[in-house]
């Protein structure tokens, strides 16, 4: 029996094109589907079920869609944060906020977390886990700071920063895994396929 008959078609649940970068590395074939969840926290207190939930959610959102070609499919959700002194910094909502954001994280160490789901759309089994990575940035003068807010790139990206796009003007030091960083942590989401019986 080849590959593609022994195993599960793949689908992640965002329309995120960092995620499908990354997922890529994996030579995995995959469909996409956008998950039909709303992910407005309630408060932006960090706490870790809170972000696992969120991304639970968003599996069990396309798994309930009225769609056949789940069936036998694996649905594959991820959520990223990112927490500065145990406050959940999102997407910015404009300039000012994105430069507020970066002053915040200055010269600071933060975390971000990613909680990953992988979930059988035929048992329903769920698997999950949750990866934490720390980020230390350097101590930003404004004009650093103009200088990538006037790019646009911070407005839609968790904390105002994407970390690929940055260099060592901007970020001290990295304590873990720099694809959480991104998005999507493909050695975690690797072990959860491989639990829910995907072959490689």
């Amino acid at each position: 029996m080849n590959q593609s008959l022994k195993n599960k078609k793949i689908i992640l649940a965002s329309k995120s094109p960092r995620r499908h970068a990354l997922i890529k590395k994996l030579n995995v074939d995959f469909d996409t589907v956008e998950p039909a969840f709303d992910e407005k926290l309630d408060s932006d207190v960090y706490s870790g079920e809170k972000i696992q939930s969120l991304s639970l959610n968003k599996a069990m959102s396309v798994l309930n869609l009225p769609d056949k070609t789940l069936q036998n499919s694996l649905v594959v959700s991820a959520d990223t944060v990112v927490v500065l002194d145990n406050k959940i910094l999102g997407k910015p909502k404009n300039e000012a906020q994105a430069i507020e954001m970066l002053k915040a994280l200055s010269d600071k160490k933060h975390f971000v977390v990613t909680a990953l789901t992988v979930a059988d759309a035929d048992t329903k089994d769920i698997y999950s886990s949750v990866v934490k990575t720390y980020v230390t940035f350097q101590k930003l003068s404004d004009e650093l700071i103009l200088d990538y807010v006037k790019t646009k790139k911070p407005l839609d990206k968790a904390g105002a920063y994407g970390i690929q796009e940055m260099d060592e003007k901007y970020i001290k030091q990295v304590d873990g895994d720099i694809e959480n960083v991104i998005g999507l942590p493909t050695n975690a989401l690797r072990n959860l396929l491989i639990q829910a019986g995907y072959v490689f």
